[in-house]
């Protein structure tokens, strides 16, 4: 019986890092994603955002954000307790004792976690892309992966007031994907559209990418990654039901996502009379948000209608942002929030435990928190530092004015 416990605690916990290997591989994802669609004279900035902001999640998470979301107290509770960071890891006699409530390293649980308040700050990056100060957001990142996510998460996944209510959220289509576009919303707004984006009458100019290529390997990687993100929240494999329950996520995941991008690209062609890329990309990543709240209690038929229905939402909601002049340079907002929305409510339909009252308490209180909290936190950075470059900055590209080297220096003048 031993010799099987420690079998069992080993497979998961080499399932769980395994996994969490694969959610930081969306980290390249999000970075060839959104270096893709800025223009060429932005390009070294915001991998530059993508490659910092994934190091000060690691140290802020390690200092103070794991200990705030997993307190291992406070049950039910509005309030997290700041607990004592990672904690010990477990021993042989302590695994035997928890008769079987012990599955994985604690190590294992903390890389896993970290890797998604990787992907929540990723999110914002791509919406302030191409107008924001380098350090400002950098500042930003700090706050909001030591403190603004790790509360709302404790909320639902640290044993807080939103999971005694029955608030469902399987992989973080509300604490990762919504929390991280309202985040986005909050500094998109203070920060304004980008120069030339908005003409005086109302008319959207529209501002292409640099490097459709690199957008699609990103999207693919991010695709690649999202079997870890889903698949890695069932926890453990090492069991015949686990095991085909990760299966079963794994088919709905991929599922959703060949929806999201179909639903997309048709209705592309149905209101701009072509097929359009970018819609087409964001179109998959909408579906793997929406089925991300509840990627196993339903069918993949479920799952392609739910990730469907989110491209068609994500196509919809980039024209109406436009139209509010609220400018998202790569569609961030719209598809991780409004399809993170979308997927809470979607799972009703197909998880018999969630309620609407739940499910919409839920998104509301996430999406205040956030906003709220990232508002406050951006407007003091805009007080204190300023968070947008100057007229003359933004016109020579922030490669140049934020980090002195360019992506393409044959090419950046035409960007």
């Amino acid at each position: 019986m031993e010799d099987l416990t420690q079998l069992s605690y080993s497979v998961d916990t080499l399932y769980f890092l395994l996994m969490g290997v694969l959610v930081m591989f969306m980290a390249p994802g999000f970075a060839m994603l959104e270096a893709g669609m800025v223009r060429a004279k932005n390009t070294s900035e915001i991998l530059t955002k993508n490659v910092a902001l994934f190091a000060i999640a690691s140290i802020m998470y390690l200092l103070v954000g794991y200990a705030i979301m997993y307190p291992g107290v406070g049950e039910g509770s509005w309030f997290p307790i700041l607990g004592s960071l990672i904690g010990d890891e477990h021993t042989v006699e302590a695994v035997l004792a928890s008769g079987g409530d012990v599955y994985y390293s604690a190590r294992a649980d903390f890389f896993f976690q970290v890797v998604f308040v990787a992907t929540a700050m990723s999110i914002v990056s791509g919406a302030v892309a191409e107008r924001m100060k380098l350090w400002a957001f950098l500042v930003f990142a700090v706050v909001m992966t030591g403190f603004i996510y790790p509360v709302q998460g404790f909320w639902k996944w640290g044993g807080g007031a939103l999971d005694a209510l029955g608030f469902l959220d399987f992989a973080g289509s509300g604490v990762v994907h919504m929390c991280g576009a309202a985040a986005a919303l909050a500094g998109v707004l203070l920060l304004g559209p980008r120069a030339g984006k908005y003409g005086k009458n109302g008319e959207v100019n529209p501002i292409p990418g640099a490097n459709m290529p690199l957008a699609t390997l990103g999207m693919f990687i991010l695709w690649f990654g999202w079997f870890g993100f889903n698949g890695g929240s069932q926890l453990i494999s090492s069991n015949i039901t686990d095991a085909n329950a990760v299966g079963q996520i794994f088919v709905n995941t991929n599922t959703a996502a060949a929806g999201g991008l179909v639903a997309a690209l048709m209705l592309a062609r149905v209101l701009f009379g072509k097929a359009d890329l970018t819609m087409a990309l964001n179109g998959a990543l909408a579906g793997l948000v929406s089925i991300t709240a509840e990627p196993l209690a339903g069918t993949a038929i479920q799952s392609l209608l739910i990730g469907g229905v989110g491209g068609l939402l994500v196509v919809f909601s980039i024209v109406a942002f436009d139209k509010l002049k609220i400018d998202d340079p790569v569609g961030a907002i719209s598809v991780h929030g409004v399809c993170g929305i979308w997927g809470l409510f979607a799972v009703c339909f197909t998880n018999a435990d969630a309620t609407w009252v739940a499910q919409l308490t839920g998104v509301v209180v996430i999406f205040a928190w956030t906003f709220s909290a990232s508002l406050l936190v951006w407007f003091a950075l805009k007080s204190l530092m300023g968070i947008r470059v100057s007229e003359e900055e933004e016109y020579e590209g922030v490669d140049v004015a934020e980090c002195g080297i360019e992506a393409y220096p044959e090419f950046s003048r035409m960007g």
